[in-house]
């Protein structure tokens, strides 16, 4: 927010505290704080700007950040060489348009970036988000032998096609990659809305964003300069918080991972008398066992007729789920007059830093100056800031513009430092601080999984959450196997108790192993239940079959059924197709379907198939018990067709899951042929008078291939048939 500062301190000069100790070593003029860097001409907007989001992060011992080439005019990624503290283009291209900004987040395995188009929107000049300017998200892996990131294939993906003053993203625990924005609707002459919007992506697909939405909670409706930003939290959830100035609030939403998209619970962090205004950077640490979320807002009270030099300026807010509530802190006041925060979190000595713009003279000209960046910090656990500015650790000491710090949204360490990445909108150039935190830290390991029970084989997903900057990591997953990546994805094979164990190691040292146990059980096999047949050796159009006795909740029903001719079939409400229909010669057709009984005492005593025409036909139901309701199949289904032979030969399918029940189908254009099914198989089902349709299984102990399987006429016709496996439940 753009705002004139309070009258009252407009002439006060003050002796400011906290401006000593650790000035860092000057890059060109005496006075000079931090690192002069290369210019940005032609990025429309300040390019670290802006304030919820991060440009930089650290992987494989060197930091990164998302910066404008002024030749290209594009943005690239670059690598800071901390031994002449000069960053370095590695020709990596991110967004070829100049007028946009982005948020950057390292989850551990790929670098995500969100690039937007600007729209910079205020109370006073709001300015509708401009449509067909859409906002990508980038995705890459990192190569530790060549230095360089390469954008993965399919990328980028569109999370909106509106353009926005700001974008955040970050990953949870399910893997869904989450952005939010605000967008403001509307015209000078109807009038103009914003509202805060959401949107994420498909789980297993990362490429595949929903539809964007607005925030469903009290308070998503904000002014056109209002903001949000979002961060993943608690080891299971994701929060956004957001600006409201219309009723003077910060809100908070949270989602738990894994739950529908538009399932969010809502509540107000702050609210207040000028308590809200369009500053905010939010940061959690994963591996915080109490999953507290840290914020650094900025209020209004410089418009308090009432205020004073001492009044709250800045404020860091601290959300621990345990109670479910927001604590506040000063961090800076109207003296000070801090702007634009970025909180970050030393994880190695529990130390939340703010840094932050302020004038660099003793005034205060008015909220929102730019000057130097200065740096404060406090104990997490008890977040108390010395009074004053703090340490400056940018400065031009020529042009004392500095402005629209960013850094990183990881935890930091003695091993990594701090840097912070600065521009001068004046000079256009961009300036970086390279801060020590303290002698580094072997590291503390830890982990998390996916899951840690079900049956096997059990596919398992692991998370490095250790602490410490690990640039290396050992895997024991107790089956004797290892792995030395980050974030590993492992199979166990045979049912049994594993402990998995892990040591991270950085440059100064090896952790202590940290074990979880992951448990793969044995699976419970699919069983067959009752069936019920029926036939119909007149021509009709409906295909009635009775529902077998004995049905219960999550069992799975197969229904085949042979129709004379050559006719297309409606199956009934909650039935699907287990293949698709099969020509039996020019005088049948086999079809079948499978349903999943979510609740026994609600399914009819019958079910009906509706023919394109009336034909003759045989049918039956099968009820398997154990079968996993979410994923019924194991397999894709296989198929074949005889003609005029005695054998029916049906390709084999290949199980993935012990206990599985493989179940095939065969129909013959007869009435009256008799079938035999493969050796080792069970009849489950054989209807006959019209065309004949019989049903078999066979339950399959070990995962595995079955072969090719024959079905045996007791004379030559023709056939079709077909094979496919139920799951069984973890």
């Amino acid at each position: 927010m753009r705002r004139a500062y309070t009258a009252i301190l407009a002439a006060v000069a003050l002796v400011l505290t906290g401006l000593g100790g650790g000035a860092l070593s000057a890059s060109a003029t005496t006075g000079d704080i931090g690192y002069l860097d290369q210019a940005y001409n032609g990025s429309v907007n300040p390019p670290t700007s802006d304030k919820p989001q991060t440009k930089l992060w650290y992987t494989g011992g060197l930091w990164w950040a998302d910066m404008f080439d002024t030749v290209s005019k594009t943005w690239h990624i670059f690598r800071l060489d901390r031994a002449t503290e000069k960053w370095v283009d590695t020709g990596t291209v991110v967004d070829s348009r100049p007028n946009t900004l982005a948020d950057a987040l390292w989850d551990g395995s790929h670098l995500y970036i969100a690039s937007h188009v600007v729209t910079v929107s205020t109370d006073e000049a709001p300015k509708p988000s401009v449509a067909a300017s859409p906002a990508y998200l980038y995705r890459y892996t990192y190569s530790a032998t060549a230095k360089k990131f390469t954008l993965d294939g399919g990328f980028p993906s569109t999370i909106t096609t509106q353009s926005s003053e700001s974008m955040t993203i970050d990953k949870d625990s399910a893997g869904v990659i989450w952005a939010t924005w605000t967008q403001v609707s509307g015209s000078a002459t109807l009038g103009y809305t914003s509202s805060v919007y959401v949107n994420g992506t498909n789980p297993k697909n990362e490429k595949a964003w929903g539809t964007p939405f607005v925030m469903p909670v009290v308070g998503a409706k904000v002014a056109p300069d209002d903001i949000s930003g979002v961060v993943a939290f608690g080891k299971n959830k994701i929060g956004v918080l957001w600006s409201n100035q219309t009723d003077e609030s910060v809100y908070w939403a949270v989602h738990i991972d894994g739950q529908p998209a538009v399932s969010w619970r809502g509540s107000q962090a702050i609210h207040g008398n000028k308590q809200a205004d369009d500053h905010l950077n939010i940061k959690a640490l994963q591996a915080d066992a109490s999953g507290r979320v840290f914020a650094a807002v900025k209020t209004s009270a410089d418009l308090l007729p009432d205020s004073t030099p001492a009044s709250p300026q800045i404020l860091l807010l601290v959300f621990k789920p345990g109670t479910g509530s927001w604590s506040s802190t000063t961090f800076g006041t109207l003296a000070d007059c801090h702007t634009r925060p970025q909180v970050v979190l030393d994880e190695q000595h529990s130390i939340v830093h703010v840094v932050a713009t302020a004038p660099t003279s003793a005034g205060c000209s008015h909220s929102g100056a730019a000057g130097s960046i200065y740096d404060k910090s406090a104990p997490m656990d008890n977040p108390v800031f010395t009074p004053g500015r703090g340490t400056p650790i940018v400065r031009d000491a020529a042009s004392e513009n500095m402005n629209n710090v960013t850094t990183t949204k990881q935890g930091l360490s003695g091993a990594t430092g701090m840097v912070v990445l600065a521009s001068n909108d004046v000079t256009k150039r961009y300036w970086h601080s390279d801060v020590s935190l303290g002698a580094p830290a072997a590291p503390t390991a830890d982990f998390t999984s996916s899951v840690t029970t079900g049956a096997a084989p059990l596919a398992v997903t692991f998370t490095d959450t250790s602490t410490g900057s690990p640039t290396s990591w050992a895997w024991d997953f107790g089956d004797g196997t290892t792995s030395t990546s980050q974030n590993p994805s492992h199979t166990f094979t045979n049912p049994g108790p594993y402990t998995v164990s892990l040591k991270a190691t950085n440059t100064t040292g090896t952790s202590a192993a940290v074990t979880h146990t992951i448990t793969a059980t044995t699976p419970v096999p699919v069983t067959t239940g009752p069936t019920s047949t029926a036939v119909s050796t007149t021509a009709v159009t409906d295909v009635t079959i009775d529902s077998p006795t004995g049905v219960t909740d999550g069992d799975v029903l197969i229904a085949q059924f042979t129709a004379d001719n050559n006719p297309s079939s409606t199956p009934p409400a909650g039935w699907s197709s287990v293949l698709s229909a099969r020509t039996i010669g020019t005088g049948a057709k086999l079809f079948a379907f499978y349903h999943v009984v979510t609740s026994a005492a609600a399914e009819p005593a019958s079910y009906t198939w509706t023919l394109s025409a009336a034909q003759k036909w045989n049918a039956g139901i099968a009820d398997f018990h154990g079968v996993d309701p979410s994923t019924p199949f194991d397999t894709a289904a296989s198929g074949a067709t005889a003609f005029t032979a005695g054998t029916l030969t049906v390709p084999g399918v290949t199980t993935v899951t012990a206990g599985s029940m493989v179940v095939g189908g065969v129909g013959v254009d007869s009435g009256t042929v008799g079938v035999t099914e493969p050796t080792g198989w069970t009849e489950a089902l054989e209807s006959t008078g019209a065309q004949v349709s019989e049903v078999a299984d066979n339950s399959q102990a070990t995962a595995g291939a079955t072969g090719d399987q024959t079905w045996t006429l007791s004379k030559a016709l023709s056939s079709a048939g077909w094979m496919r496996a139920l799951r069984p439940k973890g």
